[in-house]
């Protein structure tokens, strides 16, 4: 059988009892490694479990994934995903050649940046579309995400922003010249990401957001040094988030009571009553 196993958010001992038990039944362990990353390394997972574990990345999940199917109608094979099994459309793809090989694939769910940016106190049921934010280059700037921003808004609903990773990727230059260097990884920052949307707002101009919106910043949620601030984007465009991984809240229209909450995150109160969008009752 193929176990596609959730880690959840934090560390080691978020896995679920359901999701250890399978792992230590499974004679092959792969951790995928670029769609989101854990906050502790490969080697204190392997010593929790009690498990070699093969890091899995880009390349493996989407060119050579019969490697990590080899066998599996035969023995126990375990596929780890930071969050739950089916937060990235790789994890989806890789189930369906399973199911193509006739090999069993049994996913083992936990929690993801879906549900648990209701940390922020908004209502997971007041968000829109989430959408994902890339890093912008010089010659690439995609402003496609805008449109799917700009209908939340108008609909007076949350977005939740997935801010990019970038995990053994190669440069554009070295790319073109069939050159296998990798560059340092990067996460981006709530930061990058505000001055991203800026960017878009000031090119479009449709009057989606401003330098007054209220939005939050969410850093390394579900661990211990969890960060959360709340705050227009003017201001939050000055807070050190720390370390990654980082999410981004744009609100829109809150309950008084999603209000009275993300108000305990921010910078100001102040400002926060005067810019934020709050129903009566």
């Amino acid at each position: 059988m193929l176990y596609v196993i959730g880690l959840g958010l934090s560390d080691e001992q978020d896995i679920t009892v359901k999701g250890l038990n399978a792992v230590k039944s499974c004679e092959r362990i792969y951790l995928e490694a670029y769609t989101s990353i854990l906050m502790v390394q490969k080697e204190k997972l392997e010593e929790f479990y009690g498990k070699k574990i093969i890091l899995a990345d880009r390349e493996m999940v989407e060119q050579k994934s019969d490697e990590i199917l080899k066998d599996a109608d035969k023995i126990n094979v375990a596929f780890l995903v930071v969050g739950d099994p089916f937060g990235a459309t790789t994890h989806t793809d890789l189930i369906l050649r399973a199911k193509q090989l006739n090999i069993k694939v049994k996913p083992i769910h936990n929690a993801s940046i879906m549900n648990a940016i209701g940390s922020s106190g908004l209502q997971l049921y007041n968000f829109g579309q989430t959408i994902s934010i890339v890093f912008f280059h010089e010659n690439w700037r995609p402003y496609s995400f805008y449109d799917k921003l700009k209908i939340n808004v108008n609909l007076e609903l949350h977005t939740l922003l997935l801010l990019d990773i970038k995990v053994k990727e190669q440069s554009w230059e070295n790319m073109a010249r069939g050159k296998l260097i990798y560059e340092p990884p990067r996460y981006m920052t709530v930061n990058q990401a505000l001055d991203q949307l800026l960017e878009v707002e000031n090119a479009k101009k449709d009057n989606v957001i401003n330098s007054n919106s209220i939005c939050c910043g969410i850093a390394r949620v579900g661990s211990d040094d969890e960060k959360i601030v709340s705050g227009t984007i003017e201001e939050l465009l000055e807070i050190d988030f720390g370390a990654p991984l980082h999410s981004l809240i744009l609100c829109g229209k809150m309950h008084f009571l999603e209000a009275d909450y993300l108000k305990t995150f921010a910078v100001n109160v102040e400002t926060f009553n005067k810019y934020a969008s709050i129903f009566d009752n």
